[in-house]
């Protein structure tokens, strides 16, 4: 065995030992459910649609990190690029709200979709690119009488726009001249007015049972300082306006939405009826991805990040993408995950507990194996000679030729504080008093007493190890079930280890409405005081591991020399359901 030999992350293809160190199967591709957004566009491109292009996009507001959901929308509008010949995508920031939008957030969403995998290569856009564009539409569709400058409140609007069982009103100001509205849209952009002075609003149907119809607001005057275009502008474009135009304007014939934008698809296509443009966007809707145990509310994860009921957006509790990858977790399960639960058109929740099995799965098949000791109980091996001795252990126990590292052994070791018992139950194979155990890569070593202190704690085993049994073999052959991970006190290096668990307790915080921070999970971190094996000194921010018989865990950011900080990415198995009596 090449002792020394660098460790490396295992391809998620190779067969990798399972958490008990036993041999793995090679971890089958994913089953991948019916994706008929896909499916859509194929049917498209071979009819010669558009002249057989297909161009899509990933349109994010810059106002937040991008979670977990929002990986299903990459995945879906990328993979269409990579599945259809010739087709593209662009990343395009709909930044439209200069009071929610900051570059960081433009930085943060452009390294998400890199990490993810996909490349939107020389097509990056944002919609303030398009501004002046945009304001020559607005020009043209009041000279065309397709919309007017209402000088109500925005109060009077709101009201005036009636509800599901009551038409809207129409506004006083409805028919005003397209010559008046061109000048007091000039006006507005040149900043005669103060702001709610004046909006101006698409002329559509104020009785139509789809309230976006009902004269939707297209431009209001915003005196914001905007990260692109600083103080340039006075009025900036609502989202409905600006989004099919943008779309329309970069060429995107398929443009992909979330379910709660099928009642507006009636508004996006009445705005593009009024220009003329080739390729004409398609909008397809599909059911966003819904999580148990889960809040996807981007405004209630800012309430948790400005009311600092977490750390940060990057916090590893998190479904942040962000969050996710300091916490460990890797690129290649997530898009597993998103191939995995499919695309359909039916909103429905899918169990939190697959996304941490496709984790489990590509951590199993990638990482190195190594020792530490969370709580640690100190043990002393009475009849061991106090000269330090070492053992030969592979990385990659299905595949020593990997490599591995040589782990110290001595008279004083740490084990598990969980792995002794006093008075066992009935079926314990781990030490306690007159049993036997066999350390992992070791030998086998037999409690003769506790020490305990002057509460009663114990605090400390006396041990005899057998000098016959050197990798964990006692030559008689005689048989012992239990197996320890364990630690050199000598050599252990001190680490500082959180545990991280999920951020909710309810299964569905959203339907606590704005009181969803009440149902977060008081145990959701834990910070552990452990040791380490020596090998790990100098593991690199980022580094994934398993240790052997905890879990799966990832050197943090936090990290400094001589302070290793490591995130506990997920368990073993799921143990969620047996803390919750199910």
């Amino acid at each position: 065995m090449n002792r020394f030999l660098p460790p490396t992350e295992m391809p998620a293809t190779a067969p990798s030992p399972g958490a008990s160190g036993a041999s793995a199967a090679v971890p089958t591709e994913p089953e991948k459910l019916p994706n008929f957004v896909l499916e859509m566009v194929e049917r498209d491109a071979l009819a010669r649609k558009n002249a057989g292009k297909v161009a899509t996009r990933f349109p994010p507001e810059p106002n937040g990190f991008l979670h977990i959901g929002h990986a299903k929308a990459i995945c879906l509008n990328f993979g269409i690029a990579e599945a259809i010949p010739g087709a593209t995508c662009n990343l395009r920031f709909d930044d439209t709200n200069p009071s929610t939008e900051e570059d960081r957030f433009v930085s943060s969403i452009q390294e998400d979709v890199h990490w993810l995998g996909f490349d939107w290569k020389d097509r990056l856009y944002f919609a303030s690119d398009y501004f002046e564009r945009l304001y020559a539409i607005a020009e043209q569709l009041v000279l065309q009488g397709n919309a007017y400058v209402d000088s109500q409140s925005l109060e009077e609007i709101r009201e005036g726009r009636g509800t599901f069982y009551k038409p809207g009103r129409v506004s006083p100001w409805r028919d005003r001249k397209p010559a008046e509205n061109l000048d007091l849209l000039r006006r507005m952009r040149a900043g005669e007015f103060p702001d709610g002075a004046h909006v101006l609003r698409a002329k559509i149907d104020m009785e139509s049972p789809n309230q976006n119809l009902r004269d939707p607001v297209m431009y209001r005057i915003k005196r914001e300082h905007h990260h692109r275009t600083g103080d340039a502008w006075c009025i900036y474009p609502m989202y409905d306006f600006a989004h099919g135009y943008s779309d329309a304007i970069e060429g995107v014939t398929h443009s992909i939405c979330s379910l709660e934008f099928e009642n507006h698809r009636p508004l996006y296509d009445w705005f593009l009826d009024q220009v003329s443009f080739d390729p004409r966007p398609q909008q397809i809707e599909f059911a966003r991805l819904n999580l148990t145990y889960t809040e996807l509310s981007k405004r209630k994860l800012r309430q948790l990040v400005e009311g600092k009921l977490v750390s940060g957006w990057d916090d590893p509790r998190m479904p942040t993408l962000a969050g996710m990858r300091r916490r460990g977790y890797t690129p290649e399960a997530i898009r597993a995950f998103c191939e995995r639960i499919g695309v359909s058109k039916r909103n429905s929740f899918v169990d939190v507990a697959l996304l941490e099995h496709a984790v489990r799965e590509d951590l199993n098949a990638r990482c190195r194996r190594a020792m530490g000791v969370l709580r640690p109980l100190r043990v002393v091996l009475e009849n061991h000679p106090g000269k330090d001795d070492a053992f030969d252990a592979p990385w990659y126990p299905d595949d020593p030729s990997r490599g591995g590292r040589s782990l110290p052994f001595g008279r004083v070791l740490y084990i598990e504080r969980d792995d002794f018992a006093e008075n066992p139950p009935k079926g314990w194979f781990r030490l306690s008093p007159g049993k036997e155990v066999r350390l992992r890569y070791a030998c086998i070593v037999r409690c003769e007493r506790a020490i305990k202190n002057d509460r009663g704690e114990i605090v400390e085993l006396r041990c005899t190890y057998d000098p016959e049994s050197r990798g964990g073999n006692p030559k008689d052959g005689r048989k012992v079930k239990g197996t320890l991970h364990w630690v050199s006190q000598a050599h252990a290096i001190a680490a500082e280890v959180r545990l991280w668990d999920r951020l909710f307790k309810a299964e569905h915080p959203s339907e606590e409405g704005d009181d969803f921070a009440a149902s977060l999970n008081p145990h959701s971190l834990e910070s552990v005081e452990a040791r380490l094996e020596p090998a790990l000194a100098d593991a690199p921010v980022g580094d994934r591991m398993q240790l052997e018989r905890l879990g799966y865990f990832c050197v943090d950011k936090d990290s400094r020399p001589g302070a290793i900080v490591l995130n506990r990415t997920i368990g073993l198995r799921d143990s969620w359901a047996a803390k919750q009596g199910k």
